[in-house]
């Protein structure tokens, strides 16, 4: 008997700690789950489809044929253009090197930028064979500070798609591990919609 009545004392007293330590700990991490949640969207009308965080919110702006932006941090962003194109593929264009380096070459154009490094280069196919460029870069600008970009880009039915997901990645904020995870999942998301 009186090992059974230690035992359960261990027990509720375990309990007890476990539960004080998961109400506190819980609710952040339920709002994170929520907050980081990808869901699809697609655009039939344009034909391509990504993943995108379910608590970011879809804005309008000249130019972008989609545009999200994280609450509370609209330079935090997911934008996709589409514009017809003469070409039947990327590769007609380019490697993803030279593209990166076209990409690179425009970005230092810009006024406002102080400063532009690539990061990593990749092609993947997509849906039905379709090459992918994916692009990963940093730049520093007056407008922002230093950002992280993520681009994706392919070609279909003679139209250019391209997938521009700019992040703040500022030294005394730099983008945490699990933030860049979700943000290459929509980038490796980008794709035709069939």
């Amino acid at each position: 008997m009186q090992l059974s009545s230690c035992l359960s004392k261990r027990k509720l007293n375990l309990t007890l700690l476990l539960t004080t330590f998961l109400w506190g700990v819980l609710p952040d991490t339920l709002l994170l789950a929520q907050e980081l949640e990808l869901q699809r969207y697609t655009d039939s009308k344009e034909g391509f489809t990504l993943l995108i965080p379910s608590s970011w919110t879809k804005v309008d702006k000249a130019g972008a044929t989609a545009l999200f932006q994280e609450a509370n941090m609209g330079s935090n962003n997911i934008g996709v253009v589409v514009n017809p194109v003469r070409l039947a593929s990327l590769g007609e264009f380019g490697s993803p090197q030279f593209v990166v380096d076209k990409l690179l070459q425009a970005e230092r154009r810009k006024e406002s930028t102080k400063e532009a490094e690539v990061i990593t280069v990749a092609e993947r196919s997509g849906e039905g064979g379709l090459q992918v460029y994916e692009f990963e870069y940093k730049i520093d600008s007056t407008r922002g500070g230093m950002k992280r970009i993520f681009s994706a880009a392919f070609v279909a039915s003679k139209k250019l798609y391209l997938l521009n997901i700019a992040h703040s990645d500022k030294p005394e904020s730099p983008l945490d591990p699990h933030k860049r995870m979700i943000l290459e999942q929509v980038l490796h998301s980008f794709d035709a919609a069939t």
